[in-house]
C-alpha cells in the first residue's frame, strides 16, 4: 500500500482567522438523565467519558447500519454536545427525539458555536487528544490531530474576532484529513447502509462490545464474537472519484464500492472485502491506488 505524506493545508485566508466548515453541526443534549440516554441510545460506552472528554460515536438502527457518526463530547455531567458532519442537526433531531419519552433529557440544536478549522497548530501539548478545552462562553476546543497531522477544531461564537469566512481550500484539505484518518463521511444515500465493522470504525475506538444494549448492539457483537466482519474500509486515492463507484481488483473482479470521496474527487473510502482490502486497481474505468491510514485519530486514546 501506498503511504503518502501528510496533507499540508494551503490557503489564501487572512491571517489570524479561521473558516468556517461547512458541512458540520451542533446538538446538544441536557437533562439530569442525559448519560443513561446517550448510553441506551448511541454505540459507544458514554460512562467512560470524564467532564471534558470526547470520543468517537453514532446512531444505529435496530439492523445495526449507521445511521449517523459524531464526536461527543460530554461537558459536565449533565450536558452533552454531539459535533456531527453530513447530517444536519435539525434533521437528526426530531429522529432522536422519539426515544426520549419520559425520560428527563432535552435536545437541542446548538446556533451559539460555530465549528472552525485551524490546521496550524504547530504544537497539541496544550490540547490533550481527547480532551476539550474552554468554555461554551468562550469558545471550545477539540484536538483532531493524528500522528503526523495537527489540526484543531473550534467551536467558536459568532461574536468571536477569530471567525472568519469558510474557505473551499479549506473544507477540502479538513474533508481529506477526515478520509485519510479513515473516519467515514456519509452522505444521505450512505447511511443506514453499513455496520461499524464494515466502516472498520474499531480504528477510531468508535463502538463498545462491553456496553449494555442499544439499537443495533445484538447485530455489532455477533459480527465480532462470531467473525463474521467479512467487509472493511479501505483508502483510495486517484482522479475523478465517485460515490457508488465499483471497486475492481486487477482481474476486474468486482470487490467492493466508494461510500465516500472528498469535494475534489482525488480521494475516497470504499467498503471492500476484507481478504482484498490491498488488492483495488480500479473504481468504475478509473485506476485507484491504494494507500494506508494516516493513524493517531482514534478517541479516546
Amino acid at each position: 500500500m501506498l503511504s503518502p505524506d501528510p496533507m499540508t493545508f494551503k490557503t489564501n485566508r487572512q491571517p489570524g482567522l479561521l473558516p468556517r466548515l461547512s458541512g458540520i453541526s451542533l446538538l446538544g443534549f441536557s437533562g439530569p438523565e442525559v448519560g443513561a440516554f446517550l448510553q441506551a441510545q448511541t454505540m459507544n460506552d458514554v460512562h467512560l467519558l470524564a467532564d471534558g472528554q470526547w470520543q468517537w460515536n453514532g446512531w444505529l438502527n435496530p439492523k445495526g447500519r449507521v445511521i449517523a457518526l459524531f464526536a461527543l463530547l460530554k461537558l459536565h455531567e449533565d450536558e452533552f454536545l454531539a459535533v456531527i458532519p453530513d447530517f444536519p442537526a435539525q434533521e437528526l433531531l426530531p429522529l432522536l427525539q422519539r426515544y426520549v419519552f419520559r425520560t428527563k433529557v432535552r435536545l437541542q440544536v446548538v446556533t451559539d458555536l460555530t465549528p472552525a478549522a485551524d490546521l496550524e497548530s504547530p504544537d497539541d501539548a496544550a490540547v490533550p487528544r481527547d480532551m476539550s478545552t474552554g468554555s461554551r462562553e468562550s469558545g471550545l476546543c477539540l484536538n483532531f490531530s493524528g500522528d503526523s497531522v495537527h489540526r484543531h477544531l473550534q467551536l467558536l461564537p459568532e461574536t468571536s474576532a477569530m471567525l472568519g469566512p469558510v474557505d473551499a481550500e479549506c473544507d477540502v484539505e479538513w474533508f481529506g484529513l477526515d478520509l485519510a484518518h479513515g473516519l467515514p463521511r456519509l452522505v444521505p444515500g450512505q447511511r443506514e447502509s453499513w455496520t461499524p465493522q464494515m466502516l472498520s470504525l474499531d480504528r477510531l475506538h468508535a463502538f463498545s462490545l462491553k456496553k449494555g444494549c442499544y439499537p443495533g448492539q445484538e447485530i455489532v457483537a455477533r459480527t465480532h464474537y462470531l467473525g463474521q466482519a467479512k467487509r472493511g474500509l479501505c483508502r483510495l486515492l486517484g482522479r475523478e472519484l465517485e460515490i457508488g463507484a465499483s471497486v475492481h481488483d486487477a482481474q476486474a473482479e468486482a470487490i467492493g464500492s466508494i461510500i465516500c470521496a472528498s469535494p475534489d474527487a482525488t480521494a475516497a473510502l470504499a467498503v471492500v472485502q476484507s481478504d482484498k482490502l490491498a488488492l483495488a486497481a480500479w473504481a468504475g474505468e478509473r485506476p485507484v491506488t491504494v494507500a494506508d491510514f494516516l493513524g493517531g485519530l482514534e478517541r479516546p486514546v
